[in-house]
């Protein structure tokens, strides 16, 4: 029983996430906003609200850092093993799409989040500041670079989002339904929180892989179905910036929780589970770069495999 209310608060996830970005790609079509903007800071917002209130959930009220930092960084392998797979399926018209131009700077921010995370696994950057640790500042300074990067990037009039607009409602109207999607994710996401904690007691699973599998993959529907419907809508760069800046924003989830949480400390590398998530998430996010190369595609047909592979890897181990 358990398993069914699970897979219902998935689809009614999936299902607010269709609606979000029909009403984002309206955004886009009615606003003289970048799409590097919109998908990657509104997007990205809205589809990581999952993951930000089932990570302060998971460590707030049920005292299980170890359940968020396998859902951040599930959720981030995951993401970038889901759209790998979307282009793969979509390969041929998306080597024509126009991409923002900031979206592989904010990849790269990640990647050094990644390596800040490596150096707090190592105790190197393991420093606590006033009950802060230092790896949450460093996130949270790359995140800020990040924002402002994506909020500078010019509207591509010669994107491949051009098609008329036949939406009667009004910008003013568009964004009030968008809020209250929005609300709707954040109602269903702490429910998701509570269900996982019940299916990793009942089937003692560890907090590490109940966060990356039920969690960090449910928690990551709402980019998956939302970077579906913007491909089919043709609106690739909104969909390649909702990745992006929802893995840039997952990782300031992270430091959030930190600030909040008044335990031992929310970078727990304890399980190896985790580990493995850093590790692999840290191999796939270079190659992920290499996925927006258009000059060559032979290359980046290999590196969305490569991608795919990392995800398949941590499975696997």
């Amino acid at each position: 029983m358990i398993f069914i209310i699970y897979l219902a608060i998935a689809a009614i996830l999936v299902a607010l996430s269709c609606k979000a970005s029909e009403y984002v790609d309206l955004i886009d079509k009615k606003s003289s906003l970048s799409g590097a903007f919109i998908g990657g800071v509104l997007l990205s917002a809205v589809t990581s609200l999952p993951e930000l209130f089932t990570s302060l959930s998971s460590a707030l009220i049920f005292d299980l850092p170890g359940l968020c930092m396998g859902n951040i960084l599930g959720s981030n392998l995951f993401n970038l093993a889901a759209l790998a797979g979307i282009i793969l399926i979509y390969f041929k018209p998306f080597q024509h799409a126009v991409i923002g131009k900031s979206h592989t700077t904010v990849a790269i921010f990640t990647l050094l989040i990644y390596a800040t995370l490596a150096l707090n696994l190592l105790g190197i950057l393991n420093i606590t500041i006033a009950t802060i640790n230092v790896t949450s500042i460093i996130i949270l300074i790359l995140y800020v670079m990040g924002i402002r990067l994506m909020s500078s990037d010019t509207k591509d009039v010669a994107s491949e989002n051009v098609e008329e607009c036949t939406s009667s409602l009004t910008l003013k109207q568009v964004i009030i339904r968008f809020v209250f999607v929005a609300i709707g994710i954040i109602i269903t996401s702490v429910i998701l929180t509570y269900v996982t904690d019940i299916i990793a007691t009942r089937y003692n699973i560890g907090s590490a892989l109940a966060g990356a599998l039920f969690l960090g993959i449910t928690t990551s529907l709402p980019e998956l179905a939302s970077t579906v419907a913007l491909f089919k809508l043709k609106s690739y760069s909104i969909a390649f910036g909702n990745i992006i800046g929802s893995n840039l924003f997952n990782f300031i989830i992270l430091s959030i929780t930190d600030v909040l949480y008044l335990g031992d400390g929310i970078y727990n590398f304890s399980d190896p589970k985790t580990v493995n998530l850093l590790l692999f998430g840290t191999l796939a996010t270079p190659l992920f770069l290499m996925v927006a190369n258009k000059t060559n595609r032979k290359l980046a047909f290999i590196s969305q495999i490569g991608v795919l592979l990392c995800y398949v890897g941590f499975l696997s181990i």
